[in-house]
């Protein structure tokens, strides 16, 4: 799938408040498979997140699509 985004599109941001870190991860690769926001979120989380951590665990993540061209 060929690419003209600029600025943040196609960028994903992993932000961890632990570590003080905030790491981009290209959409492209998940783009193809995944459709839209959510499906790509709900990857994410398959990927990051081990079935044994609970609702409220401190290993757990807050994984949600936020289109930031709304607020610019």
């Amino acid at each position: 799938m060929a690419s003209n985004n600029y600025g943040w599109c196609g960028t994903i941001l992993n932000i961890d408040l632990s570590q003080e870190s905030i790491t981009e991860i290209e959409t492209m690769k998940y783009a193809e498979r995944f459709l839209g926001g959510r499906g790509i979120a709900t990857r994410l989380y398959w990927e990051n997140v081990p079935e044994s951590v609970g609702a409220f665990d401190p290993e757990n993540h807050l994984i949600s699509p936020i289109p930031f061209s709304r607020f610019s």
